[in-house]
């Protein structure tokens, strides 16, 4: 986390909502290791969760279960292709096996990796698709039975304000992230006989390292204070705070519905 941002989550980061009803679920976390979904992990295991999550980054992520270990947490890292959806299934019953059935899962992971139309090839497509939407129905579709048998939970699918705003830059990504809000209300539909409920997270321009490295130049920073209703940043932390509450019984009557943290921008 950059300075600025790290004065600013200090500045607002006094007695933090706790959730008894998290202790000792047992919590997947997609694309864990760095970013939104390692703030998700952190923010789990200091909830008392039994808390699993899968990454490519094979040693940011090994470095973020030794660091939660040794604060004395369940934590379990992962490497795994999500975009292999077979394995990545197998992963999921494995965390089952070691943590017991899961009933919170996360649907953090993607990459809006810039692309155009014109270059755009099949190849591509179905890459990105993947790992924007697929990977996240294929784990809902694993999860569903454990959670049914335990009598609930929260499935928190990761949306964007990017294709709400019109953003160009990544077409297939915009479309993908639109489809995770049909997705959120088809599964809610679905799942809700049996307590399961389905939300999407939606995200503003989150202050991850990746994105201040990439895109958060000095114009990008005033188009920000211009766009959002409150001053500062919005940080990782912001986003799993939402997912908290999500995760709870305190949201136990929310379904199929978008949960904005974006400062005020859409």
């Amino acid at each position: 986390m950059t300075t600025q941002a790290g004065q600013e989550l200090g500045a607002r980061s006094g007695l933090k909502a706790i959730y008894p009803d998290l202790k000792g679920r047992t919590v997947l976390v997609s694309g864990g290791a760095t970013g939104i979904g390692r703030a998700l992990v952190e923010a789990f295991a200091r909830q008392g969760a039994r808390t699993a999550f899968v990454d490519l980054a094979d040693a940011p992520g090994q470095a973020l279960q030794r660091q939660l270990q040794a604060e004395g947490h369940e934590v379990q890292f992962k490497l795994c292709d999500i975009t292999d959806v077979q394995a990545y299934q197998q992963v999921i019953q494995q965390v089952a096996e070691q943590y017991g059935p899961i009933t919170v899962l996360a649907n953090n992971a993607a990459n809006d990796v810039r692309h155009s139309l014109d270059s755009l090839g099949l190849e591509q497509f179905d890459a990105l698709v993947s790992v924007n939407l697929k990977h996240a129905m294929f784990a809902a579709q694993a999860v569903a039975p454990m959670m049914r048998k335990a009598g609930g939970g929260s499935i928190i699918n990761f949306g964007s304000v990017g294709w709400m705003m019109a953003t160009a830059g990544y077409p297939v990504y915009a479309a993908s992230k639109a489809a995770v809000h049909g997705m959120t209300r088809g599964l809610a539909r679905e799942l809700g006989g049996d307590r399961i409920r389905v939300n999407t997270l939606v995200p503003g321009w989150v202050m991850t390292e990746k994105q201040l490295q990439l895109w958060v130049d000095e114009s990008a920073k005033e188009l920000i204070k211009r766009s959002q209703c409150m001053a500062g940043s919005v940080v990782s932390e912001d986003i799993a705070d939402m997912a908290l509450f999500l995760a709870s019984d305190a949201a136990s009557m929310c379904s199929a519905q978008n949960f904005i943290v974006d400062g005020g921008w859409v």
